[in-house]
Order: C-alpha cells, then structure tokens, then sequence
C-alpha cells in the first residue's frame, strides 16, 4: 500500500504540486488536471492495486491531495471507482448488511407518526 501526500498550489493561472516528503512533482493548467497527472505519477511510483484519492482545498489557491493505492484492509477488499468507499472485508460486511434494516425500521416509524390524530394541512 502506497500514500503519496501532495501540497498543491496556483500561481499565475498553472497549478504545480510537489510531494510532501518525497520527489513527485506535476504541473497542469487545472486542479482536475492536475489530480489526474499526480495519480498517474503515484501509479508509476507504486501499482499494488486500487486507488482512491482526495482533495482538499486549504485556500482558492492551494490545497492538498492524496493517493492511496492498494490497501483494502484485512484481506482482500477492493477500491470501487468514483470516491465511493472500500468494500469491506470479514466481519464488516455483516454490520453494512445490516445497515439498510435499520435504516427500513426508522422508516416504519415515521409512518406511525401521521397516526397521531392531526395532519399537517388539517
């Protein structure tokens, strides 16, 4: 599993990052492009597996981003595209199942609510 941690800056309409503790360094006209040339610069440096990545903007003119690539967390979960989370492994996927259960639950409760005798438009 390989982080690559970048501090991201604009000056004069290009955007440049250079790795924190480390040698990559990109330069792009966008931030999106920028973020598009870092992950492949990480991919180069470390390809064990999926990749996640994040960006945080500190000012309008700076931010930092983030590469994570492989990991998945005890043993063998897979990064889904699109910023969406890692899938779970072992016993985290029995309390995800049971997520939607307890969302359905609360659900069933706001229906009892309208039985109270009054309505909103009453």
């Amino acid at each position: 599993m390989g982080v690559f941690t970048f501090v991201v800056k604009s000056s004069g309409g290009e955007w440049s990052a250079k790795q924190y503790e480390g040698d990559l360094e990109a330069c792009a006209p966008s931030s999106y492009e920028l973020q598009r040339k870092l992950v492949q610069a990480a991919l180069s440096s470390d390809s064990s597996g999926g990749v996640q990545s994040s960006y945080s903007p500190v000012t309008p003119s700076s931010a930092v981003f983030q590469v994570i690539i492989g990991g998945g967390g005890g043993g063998g979960g897979a990064f889904i595209g699109g910023g969406a989370a890692a899938a779970p492994a072992g016993g985290a996927a029995a309390a995800a199942a049971e997520a939607p259960a307890a969302e359905k639950k609360e659900e069933e409760k706001e229906e009892s609510d309208d039985d109270m005798g009054f309505s909103l438009f009453d």
